[in-house]
């Protein structure tokens, strides 16, 4: 009689089971069922031969993919490569994101009636981005591997981010069989999934922290003799700066005097303002959420957090993240998120419109005012303003040192003034060497086709 009732109870606790997982799946079928059949590779959405295909646009709408049963792309070689990392492949082994985030515009769906009236209309998403400045920018990259990227810091548009090594889609090469390392990363949105130690990029990070935190430091001169003392072991700089203000120190990028502030601002106050900034955040825009850098203190001695305010240690930034924050200095310290998805419609329908979004600011605005005068003076004083012919360029170089026999990390970033470019930029180089000499030459062509297609009302 006991193996009668323990068999009964298995049964019922079973067929409780059943019960309480069909209750579940109908309940996430109601909540959730215009999600499953709108997901990227719904074959019913995009690829039924009664759907009509999503077709992909730049801001121009010059047509860069066109998602159908044969997947096809833009008719110019250098902007299919320039956008596959955009666009993606047709493996899928680089995806887009865009299209699985927003195809829930392309689709009428309830329970009852299932997927109705997707086909017969033309369903297109239209992006941020440039095609030609696009096929500028990986031009400019000639066989750097690494990202560049510009946005618009008014508005939050992402008008160019190219992303190196990369490949025509209509012409495979044989990655898998590739012996030299040229597709190395290949599948990989650097703009948006890498990270990067950032040299001394990072020192406007500290400055800022500084300037929000050390009542005097403007005033402050710092004195440079090649190498600070720190804890038990010292900071070192590549020359001899002797003494120097704040600016100066700034611009010639003294990892000397720099040791010194962050020790005027503190280990907690540093890693606060490294948080307020959103620096290492990641971002999340258009169904797409960027890697995520790094500032870990956690075990850091006096020596290590004064390398970490340098932009060495354990720091990580992601070049979106990263670009956020410039992008935040240029509008007196207001963030703006990006976006590179423009619009979306079906037929004559616009199902979508981007609309700038604003996060609460992340700096005073004095701070940033200070930051725009220091890295406007940085261009005159360092790097040249005659390398950016009729634009204000406001920018900081930084070195990544990363180990090993490997060059360091070229980076580069900074935005423009003028209130007729709003532009901001970075560039990020993998064993670029030294930031400006290398970077600098790439962001000139960049931000100089950017100006004009303003100028021309190509880009507004």
């Amino acid at each position: 009689m006991n193996r009668i009732a323990t068999r009964a109870m298995a049964i019922l606790i079973l067929v409780l089971a059943m019960v309480a997982g069909l209750v579940f799946f109908l309940f996430d079928f109601l909540i959730n069922g215009d999600k499953w059949v709108a997901f990227p590779g719904s074959p019913h959405v995009y690829y039924d031969s009664k759907a009509s295909p999503v077709t992909l646009m730049d801001r121009d709408g010059q047509i860069l993919s066109v998602l159908s049963g044969d997947r096809t792309y833009a008719q110019d070689e250098a902007v299919r490569k320039a956008t596959l990392h955009w666009v993606g492949d047709r493996l899928g082994n680089i995806s887009v994101p865009a299209v699985g985030y927003y195809s829930k515009e392309f689709v009428e769906y309830d329970p009852v009636n299932g997927v109705y009236k997707y086909g017969g209309t033309e369903r297109n998403i239209q992006l941020t981005l440039s095609a030609s400045l696009q096929a500028v920018a990986l031009e400019a990259m000639g066989d750097y591997v690494g990202t560049v990227a510009v946005y618009n810091y008014q508005t939050g548009e992402i008008l160019c981010a190219v992303t190196t090594p990369t490949y025509d889609p209509d012409n495979v090469p044989d990655i898998d069989g590739d012996l030299t390392g040229a597709y190395t990363g290949v599948y990989v949105n650097r703009f948006l999934q890498s990270k990067y130690i950032p040299g001394s990029i990072f020192k406007i990070v500290t400055l800022a922290a500084a300037l929000e935190t050390v009542p005097n430091i403007r005033e402050q001169t710092f004195s440079c003799t090649g190498a600070y003392a720190v804890g038990s072991g010292e900071v070192t700089c590549e020359s001899i700066h002797g003494r120097q203000s704040l600016k100066q120190a700034f611009a010639n990028s003294c990892n000397c005097a720099f040791a010194q502030i962050v020790g005027q601002i503190g280990k907690d106050k540093l890693n606060y303002y490294v948080q307020q900034f959103g620096v290492t955040d990641a971002i999340t825009f258009d169904g797409i959420t960027t890697a995520a850098g790094n500032f870990d203190l956690t075990d850091a001695g006096p020596e290590s957090v004064a390398w970490s305010g340098i932009g060495q240690y354990k720091d990580l930034v992601n070049p979106c993240g990263f670009l956020m924050f410039v992008g935040s200095i240029a509008r007196n310290g207001v963030r703006y998120q990006p976006h590179v998805v423009s619009q979306v419609t079906i037929g004559s329908e616009r199902t979508y419109s981007a609309k700038p979004e604003s996060v609460e600011p992340i700096m005073s605005r004095a701070t940033a005012e200070v930051l725009q005068e220091y890295m406007a003076y940085n261009v005159t004083y360092k790097y040249g303003a005659e390398n950016f012919p009729g634009l204000t360029v406001c920018a900081k170089s930084g070195t990544g040192e990363v180990g090993g026999d490997r060059k360091p990390n070229a980076m580069f970033t900074g935005f423009v003034s003028d209130p007729a470019y709003p532009l901001a930029f970075m560039v990020a180089i993998e064993d670029g060497g030294y930031g400006a000499r290398t970077c600098v030459p790439v962001i000139s062509k960049v931000l100089q086709a950017c100006k004009t297609a303003i100028d021309t009302q190509e880009v507004g």
